[in-house]
């Protein structure tokens, strides 16, 4: 094995769970049946409700009311709160185990001398983890063995892939710093690479853990339909007792002044009578109370849970997972939407699109090129990536770019048994060098294409490899004089602005050198071109949210120029007044001139999490209905603080709880239906 660590013993495992707890997060405790309950008989028209039945009760006694009246009422509030309640609680079941499913996740770890499978809230401090490809990080540790580059968008919100390298096991992390290059932090994912940590701190002692115990704060502002309902009350409250009023002045003038002809005689003669006057006052005051009761809509509440409720499991059959009956029709209430970019409005996978050669020449399929290209490319993609192709012909492991080259050649070209290719040495890509080689031997196939059994694939930058790029491998598979050098960096620049991403693939006769330089005389192979691809519903979402009075703010960390194609693309940007704003821009201004920016605002490029939670605050300060979409744990605090929080199906377990709806299938699309069922809705309790 590459790696010999004897881990911890069963006995020590258990003494350093005793003594820093196991890794299991503390779940937000979800709401019981009862404590619902509860909560729903706070409801402003249940309350009225309630107090109207209480009278009733206590007429019905003295034998003014009948007592089926006290039970119709009665049956109305019971029926309205219990359904409400319960259709919350099957819901929040439901999300509680997606959640539990959704942490399940098993850990290779090092145990009494062997490595073994264990779940992650098992793991504890000391114990050392394999990580590899694809794997999540399961707590926060240093690096003693091996390298990584890790993804820690769902901490972060930056794509971009750190390194992380071994030190010593007794490293201590000076401060908590995501760019430390020995230390990884639970909730990132390896991009690439294989390497051993020490668990450090666990559960909810790591980052991610201390982020989840934010969730507990919550926000005391209320829903639209709960604001107008209180509303409601207050006017039913105010008719009521003014007219209660007048009916009891208008029976006590009738007794007093009308049945006597307002003869003052006669009157004076009504009120030496006491028991005559106390008993008619007690009738005027009994109609005062029957005006009350009478005034209170004893149908309204239970139509209003049984809408929800009903609409509730129909938003669950289309992915949407409503959390709470409220948040139905606040979403339906929605006039600013704030959405991210990456697996929302795109699928948020990498696909190739197209590969230019050096005569700027564009294919758009693999098996439009040339035959002999096209195995000398096919070569070349598999001879430098850290992918591994299954059964299947899927590609898994290595990083997001490199699954999106090996996707550019067809399932059965990937599993091609051709001659073993074996790689002899290696240049690991990362931000600064921004290529990676791979050096191999062999004999058959490498002589047949290169006329040597001895090469050195690299791949990266266009503007890098071009500067050691002096051929071309044309059509034939021969070499060729590079002679359009600045057009092929004009076209990826033009290119680039359009929100593509171009990675070279190139092959040299050097070996890699001890310090790993980019390889001399490099043959460019193609230029192969890579977008997240915009989900076809996107389109005709955006123009359905924009029909319906929705203003949506695109939030990404893609540069200005990408961005804004993209906007374009998906008709956000529709007119000369719209705004396209980094998050540099967006902080050279204050709340004030947010506020009037705020209406022609329509894309946020190179967003930083804080950015989120602000534009939240400046939306609902101006009065605006605000929703946020969210996947990553950085975006936890703007999911909980805006009006209606959609987080995404695939995103952390943070961000599921610290949302109001749950989008199973993170797709726009989805928001706008659950917009549409929301008005349909609040229009049907109208």
């Amino acid at each position: 094995m590459k790696y010999n660590y004897r881990g911890l013993t069963s006995e020590q495992a258990e003494e350093s769970r005793r003594l820093h707890g196991d890794n299991n997060l503390a779940m937000v405790q979800g709401e019981s049946f009862w404590t619902k309950l509860k909560a729903n008989f706070k409801n402003p028209i249940i309350i009225i409700l309630c107090v109207a039945l209480a009278i009733i009760l206590l007429l019905s006694v003295l034998g003014y009311s009948e007592w089926y009246e006290a039970v119709a009422i009665g049956m109305a509030v019971v029926l309205a709160v219990f359904v409400s309640t319960f259709s919350e609680h099957k819901n929040e079941s439901s999300f509680q185990k997606l959640q539990e499913e959704a942490s399940q996740i098993i850990c290779n770890v090092f145990r009494d001398g062997k490595i073994t499978e264990l779940l992650i809230g098992e793991i504890v401090k000391g114990d050392y983890v394999l990580l590899q490809s694809g794997d999540k990080v399961p707590a926060d540790g240093v690096v003693v063995s091996g390298e990584l580059k890790v993804n820690q968008a769902s901490l972060t919100g930056e794509s971009e892939e750190v390194p992380k390298t071994a030190t010593s096991e007794d490293y201590q992390l000076p401060r908590q710093d995501f760019n430390d290059p020995h230390y990884v932090f639970r909730g990132s994912v390896v991009d690439d690479g294989e390497a051993v940590m020490l668990v450090d701190m666990v559960g909810q002692h790591t980052f991610y853990g201390q982020l989840s115990l934010e969730l507990s704060i919550s926000s005391d502002r209320l829903s639209p339909l709960q604001l107008k309902l209180k509303n409601l009350a207050k006017l039913i409250s105010l008719f009521g007792y003014v007219g209660a009023a007048l009916i009891a002045l208008s029976f006590m003038a009738n007794q007093i002044l009308i049945d006597n002809h307002f003869d003052s005689q006669l009157i004076s003669q009504y009120f030496s009578d006491w028991q005559v006057f106390l008993h008619d006052l007690l009738n005027a005051l009994i109609l005062a109370i029957i005006i009350v009761v009478a005034a209170v809509p004893e149908g309204l509440p239970m139509m209003i849970a049984i809408v929800l409720s009903l609409n509730m499991r129909k938003m669950l059959r289309e992915k949407v997972l409503v959390r709470k009956l409220l948040g139905i029709e606040t979403a339906g209430s929605l006039d600013l939407l704030y959405s991210d970019k990456t697996g929302t409005l795109t699928t948020g996978h990498l696909e190739p699109r197209f590969i230019l050669n050096g005569e700027l020449d564009r294919c758009d399929d693999y098996n439009d090129m040339h035959e002999r290209l096209r195995d000398i490319l096919r070569v070349a993609i598999l001879g430098n990536s850290y992918c591994v192709i299954t059964p299947e012909g899927d590609a898994v492991g290595g990083n997001i770019s490199e699954r999106a080259l090996v996707k550019f050649l067809p399932r059965a070209e990937r599993l091609r048994d051709d001659e073993k290719i074996t790689a002899v040495n290696h240049i690991r890509f990362d931000s600064a060098r921004k290529f990676s080689a791979t050096e191999v031997e062999g004999n058959h196939e490498l002589q047949r294409y290169f006329n040597t059994n001895h090469i050195t694939f690299v791949k990266g930058a266009v503007e890098i490899l071009l500067q050691n790029a002096t051929h071309y491998i044309d059509q034939q598979g021969n070499r060729q004089p590079l002679k359009k050098k600045q057009e092929l960096l004009a076209t990826s620049d033009k290119l680039a602005e359009e929100g593509v991403r171009l990675i070279a693939i190139g092959v040299s006769p050097e070996a890699i050198a001890e310090d790993k330089r980019l390889p001399a005389d490099i043959a460019l192979i193609g230029v192969i071109g890579i977008s997240d691809e915009i989900r076809v519903e996107t389109y005709d979402a955006v123009a359905e949210a924009h029909q319906a009075g929705v203003q949506v703010v695109m939030i990404t960390g893609d540069r200005k120029g990408t961005a804004l194609a993209i906007g374009r693309e998906i008709g956000l940007i529709d007119s000369p007044d719209n705004l396209v704003l980094t998050s540099e821009e967006l902080n050279n201004h204050s709340d004030e001139e947010l506020k009037e920016l705020l209406p022609n605002l329509r894309i946020v490029a190179r967003a930083l999490p804080t950015d989120k939670s602000r534009l939240v605050r400046i939306g609902k300060g101006e009065g605006r209905v605000v929703g946020m979409t969210g996947d990553g744990v950085n975006d936890s605090a703007a999911l909980k603080q805006a009006d209606v929080g959609f987080a995404m199906g695939s995103g952390s377990e943070v961000a599921k709880e610290a949302g109001d709806i749950v989008i199973l299938d993170d797709n726009f699309s989805s928001i706008t239906n659950a917009i549409r069922y929301g008005r349909t809705i609040f229009k049907s309790i109208r």
